[in-house]
């Protein structure tokens, strides 16, 4: 009987390591979640940068050189 003691402190060990166990599996996927809804997100930007860096340069292109000129000096 003196195992007994012993025992139950184990199984009580192994059942809050199971506990936390499951909790760390769900924080894990909603971690997951969130990077990949960053992920996106910073795709999205990228694109929008991409976008509007393109529409600076075509109005940039249109400008006339004499107006480009005086503003690099």
């Amino acid at each position: 009987m003196a195992q007994t003691p012993l025992l139950e402190n184990i199984f009580e060990r192994v059942d809050r390591l199971l506990v936390r166990h499951e909790e760390l599996k769900r924080t894990n996927i909603l971690l997951e979640e969130q990077v990949a809804q960053l992920l996106q997100e910073r795709d999205s930007m990228k694109t929008r940068l991409q976008t509007a860096k393109t529409r600076v340069e075509s109005l940039l292109d249109r400008l006339p050189a004499e107006v480009l000129s005086k503003e690099s000096k």
